[in-house]
């Protein structure tokens, strides 16, 4: 694992005299993890579509082509405030799992000998072997914070048009009831152990909340190119810092391969630096949108209900079909592409896409 440093009381190394770092502590969490998670799989058999299913639901790449998308076409700040939270928050989870390491279930049960002290029955999925550290997690902490101004925006719009406290809170029962299953999702095929779970649903509220209120709107190009800047020099800082340190950042990289049981399920978009080039390119991609010709004619032009439909449904669909295409196995070629995607997205939602389609409703209007 190289030269892995405790930090806080998240850590477990296989290193000699590391037993100031609450390393039992650590292994009855992960022990205790393994367990709960073999209990879900065989307890809960025939379901693993499921689960699959909403652990999709709750990856990071989802607030950029799909929730950014609705809340935008729901309401435009919105919208904003989804894909900020997105940015922010996954660049916070990239930064701390580097300080916080943390082990993932399907290479602890075999790195650290667990499996051969008792009958472990325990399956692997294709969405199993991410190759960052695990703690805390990412699909909980992301997709909480993002999808925070979503829920408080449908609650303060319930609570207009209703005084039943039952319809009130739906959408925040609604909230903590995803983000408990896609925590479960995660644990259920061996991503996470419960306590990075409940780490990162409690991150992702808060900053949530914390964040929210502090979202820009309408700022300079230049607010978004110094952003983008910023995010990725403060990332090479701290990973630099760190590899001068002597701390080894590949380490996880390197289990996953180990113990991944297919090749194939290692995929180059759970490393750390894909997280970092989604979010530099869609800081850099919204500004260039918002400063867009296309942009600026919409300006002051209000789409109807049917019109933001109709752009809610193609940005769903083609955001989905370019975040799927071009997948070269080449490293440098697969990120150049991907910033180059992630560039273009908010571009697509909020100027292209409007634009064309209300092109097209005006000149059938004009044709009737």
């Amino acid at each position: 694992m190289g030269n892995v440093v405790c930090s806080f009381n998240v850590v477990y190394t296989k290193q000699a005299g590391s037993g100031n770092c609450s390393r039992a502590v650590m292994d009855a969490f992960y022990a205790s993890g393994v367990w709960f998670a073999e209990m879900l799989q065989i307890g809960l058999p025939g379901l693993e579509d499921f689960w699959l299913w909403v652990t999709f639901l709750g990856d990071p790449k989802c607030v950029f082509i799909i929730y950014f998308p609705l809340a935008y076409f729901l309401d435009h700040k919105v919208g904003i405030k989804v894909l900020w939270l997105g940015i922010i928050s996954e660049w916070l989870n990239l930064v701390s799992k580097w300080f916080l390491f943390g082990e993932r279930p399907f290479w602890w049960v075999s790195e650290s000998g667990f499996s051969s002290k008792g009958d472990v029955s325990l399956r692997q999925f294709p969405a199993t072997c991410e190759t960052g550290p695990g703690s805390p997690s990412g699909h909980c902490m992301i997709s909480g914070a993002a999808l925070w101004p979503i829920v408080t925006t449908l609650t303060a719009w319930l609570s207009q048009h209703s005084r039943r406290w039952i319809v009130k809170a739906a959408p925040c029962t609604i909230y903590l009831l995803l983000l408990l299953a896609i925590g479960l999702s995660r644990i259920f095929i061996l991503a996470h152990f419960p306590h990075q779970v409940l780490g990162g649903i409690l991150a992702g509220i808060g900053l949530g909340w914390l964040l929210e209120p502090q979202v820009p709107f309408e700022k300079e190009l230049s607010f978004y190119l110094l952003a983008s800047l910023s995010l990725f020099l403060s990332t090479m800082m701290t990973y630099w810092t760190l590899i001068a340190l002597g701390i080894d950042l590949s380490w996880s990289i390197t289990l996953a391969a180990k113990w991944c049981m297919n090749p194939d399920w290692i995929r180059i978009d759970t490393r750390p630096f894909a997280s970092l080039c989604r979010d530099v390119a869609t800081a850099l991609g919204l500004g260039l949108a918002l400063h867009s010709s296309y942009y600026a004619q919409l300006k002051g032009k209000r789409l109807s209900w049917l019109q933001r439909v109709c752009c809610a449904g193609l940005a769903l669909l083609v955001l989905r079909l370019f975040s799927n295409m071009a997948q070269p196995q080449n490293v440098a070629l697969w990120y150049g592409l991907t910033f180059v995607k992630y560039t273009t997205f908010p571009w697509i939602v909020v100027a292209l896409l409007p634009k064309a389609v209300q092109a097209m409703t005006s000149s059938s209007t004009k044709t009737s």
